[in-house]
């Protein structure tokens, strides 16, 4: 989850949703790979969050703070469960899917690398799957490393917009690099006005996005099945935003 203080207690976003707010953010791009690539990719983008812990309703504690508070995705450890069965469940829809969400748990989880035997094996294979989906996809690694760009560039402007990381002030904040190497750059100079990005990547002059939160008063639970119970009655409210060039 993406939890979010707020003054009467905590907006909660999955993590799918974010996921799916990435998505959105790369339908609006100029489609740079032909349609059957293209559309792999947006749903590598759109299920990159997928496979998360089904902690719900259970008596434990996976959910929440030490406190009692709703974990924030940030506080909780590499779960090699995921993150195998993300890439598991990437496979039903093919190599190039399967190459995309790769390279995603490669970028996410490479600095791990030599904490556990399992994390270098698991490390290990990504990378020869990897090799191994090029050679049969006839793509070279540059090719691969431009579409995932997109990916992790999406990924990155949907937490910021998630998390609420627009700096005060019109400050600008950098994105990542995009497809072609360009770092883009994004600032809110009216705190009520659109959301500026520098170069503009997408094709029309303006575009909307949105996602869905949950809203909960309660600051504190005794376990996961009491947050699974507010979470399914919580109200919740659709957070949109406008950006322009």
């Amino acid at each position: 989850m993406i939890v979010n203080s707020t003054p009467a207690g905590w907006q909660i976003i999955y993590q799918q949703a974010h996921a799916l707010l990435a998505a959105q953010l790369a339908w609006h791009w100029p489609p740079t790979l032909p349609p059957d690539r293209w559309v792999g990719l947006l749903a590598a983008i759109a299920q990159h969050d997928d496979e998360q812990a089904d902690w719900h309703g259970r008596g434990g504690h996976y959910g929440l703070t030490p406190a009692g508070a709703p974990a924030n995705f940030t506080q909780k450890a590499f779960s090699m469960e995921q993150a195998a069965g993300v890439q598991a469940a990437a496979r039903f829809q093919g190599r190039w899917r399967s190459l995309l969400t790769s390279l995603h748990l490669s970028c996410l989880y490479e600095s791990l690398r030599g904490q556990q035997k399992n994390i270098d094996a698991f490390l290990d294979e990504l990378r020869a799957h990897q090799r191994q989906w090029e050679l049969e996809l006839k793509i070279t690694k540059k090719q691969a490393d431009q579409a995932y760009a997109l990916l992790h560039w999406c990924d990155r402007l949907s937490l910021i917009l998630c998390r609420h990381e627009v700096p005060e002030m019109g400050r600008a904040v950098e994105i990542h690099r995009g497809p072609d190497g360009t770092t883009h750059t994004l600032a809110q100079p009216e705190a009520s006005g659109p959301v500026i990005i520098r170069p503009w990547p997408f094709q029309a002059k303006e575009i909307e996005v949105s996602v869905e939160a949950s809203i909960l008063t309660q600051l504190q639970f005794q376990d996961d099945a009491e947050l699974a119970t507010a979470l399914r009655a919580a109200p919740l409210e659709t957070l949109r935003w406008t950006l322009h060039a």
